[in-house]
């Protein structure tokens, strides 16, 4: 009987265990979007994120301004970085599918090239860095710098966490791999640069591999972005992870189906592991429990959040759920779709004279969607404004108050702000926030 109990125990205990934990491996991407700051474009991403499966997405050049936490109106949770002075160039950004939120145990905005975020696991944790390298044109001043940084952040990471590097690095690292060996494949593209040759040394150093050389894929699946002209294409957007953890890499690869308008290609890998949410427990509450009371800490919470339900529910009423969550029109998303299927189309055809018809076509859809998605974002500013209109004449100044902020762009949905301590440092790990 005590054998049979203690079996349930354990069922239970491990239906628990899985409850709080991603039954699928990691599905990571990285993509230079070109710019976040456009109208529409968050929208587009989040929209090519859940098109692909993706848990995390790591963005490079968001050029957004200053740094903070958000939550979109589909759920997602958009950590950015970046610059302090208001000019809307480089900067980072990584995005967690909805639900991965619960498995962030800190994250830190950098600069306006790096951003860092750790994951919780159910064996080991993750450690991303998501990254946009300075340009191989660049000032030596400004790779060393890049890379200084870098190296800085990768020395607080704890040794046995599994860790990513990924993003726009500006290199590119070819396919040879002499005195390389155990930093890249066989696999890569093209002919190493003076970023790659700095790259290389430096995941050699920190015992790092770059993913996107490892594996046996199809030129087409491992090119990241087309050159202004056109006519050249390189592999510059690039994934690393600790050679310690290398098996777990199952694939890296390249999503040219995916679309936002930007000249770079969505890059995805696979990761072998398992995250888990943490654990958030009320302070008050796990104090009373530690004396002896849970139980009937436990039975009080039941009886409040009894009372609050039912007297919410004659009061207030069940408030209705907005199906139309985001402010892009059919129209607008139908649009999106088409640019999408001349991309497709454009990146089949191999005759130069098509293909530049092609892209002509493509160039058109591109400034329709613009144009489309300013329409629509104007059309809900104006219905914003006539609902603040309509709740200032019932007397209602809170939800005057949200719609005001909305309507100035400092509106960040259920996330809230970032917190500050009294320096005005950003406060990024759950166990800082709450002490502050």
């Amino acid at each position: 009987m005590n054998a049979g109990n203690q079996s349930h125990k354990d069922v239970t205990s491990k239906m628990r265990d899985d409850l709080n934990t991603t039954k699928t491996k990691l599905r990571l991407g990285h993509w230079n979007v070109r710019t976040m700051y456009e109208i529409g474009k968050l929208s587009q991403v989040t929209s090519e994120m859940r098109q692909f499966n993706l848990h995390v997405l790591g963005v490079s050049e968001s050029r957004w301004t200053g740094s903070g936490k958000m939550k979109t109106t589909t759920g997602q949770t958009v950590l950015y970085s970046g610059r302090d002075d208001n000019l809307h160039h480089e900067g980072v950004a990584i995005i967690l599918r909805k639900g991965v939120e619960r498995c962030l145990l800190e994250w830190k905005p950098i600069n306006n090239r790096l951003i860092s975020a750790r994951l919780k696991g159910k064996h080991i944790n993750t450690k991303l860095i998501q990254c946009y390298a300075p340009t191989n044109d660049s000032s030596d001043e400004a790779k060393d710098n890049f890379y200084s940084q870098l190296q800085a952040e990768i020395e607080k990471t704890p040794r046995h966490d599994l860790f990513v590097i990924m993003g726009d690095l500006n290199a590119k690292v070819g396919k040879k791999n002499t005195d390389y060996e155990r930093v890249m494949g066989k696999h890569g593209v093209g002919t190493r640069n003076d970023n790659g040759e700095r790259l290389v040394e430096f995941c050699a150093m920190n015992n790092l591999v770059i993913g996107g050389t490892l594996f046996t894929h199809r030129d087409i699946h491992k090119l990241t972005s087309n050159s202004p002209d056109g006519r050249d294409k390189n592999q510059i957007d690039l994934l690393m992870i600790n050679g310690m953890w290398r098996r777990s890499l199952i694939d890296v690869r390249v999503k040219r189906s995916a679309d936002v308008g930007s000249d770079h290609h969505l890059v995805t890998a696979l990761i072998k592991i398992k995250l888990k949410k943490t654990e958030k427990h009320s302070k008050i509450l796990q104090d009373i429990a530690d004396e002896g009371g849970e139980t009937n800490v436990d039975n009080t919470w039941k009886q409040v959040a009894q009372l609050y339900t039912e007297s919410s529910k004659k009061k207030l009423g069940l408030r209705k759920r907005n199906t139309n969550k985001d402010w892009i029109q059919q129209e607008t998303l139908i649009a999106i779709e088409e640019r999408k299927e001349i991309k497709k189309k454009m990146l089949q055809i191999k005759s130069p004279r098509l293909h530049e018809r092609q892209e002509e076509l493509y160039s058109e859809a591109s400034k329709r969607v613009k144009k489309l998605a300013r329409r629509d974002k104007r059309e809900a500013m104006d219905q914003l404004a006539a609902e603040a209109e309509e709740a200032a004449v019932r007397g209602e100044q809170g939800r005057v108050y949200k719609i005001t902020k909305r309507v100035c762009g400092k509106f960040r949905g259920n996330a809230g702000g970032p917190i500050k301590d009294k320096h005005g440092t950003l406060l990024t790990t759950e166990k800082e926030q709450e002490e502050r």
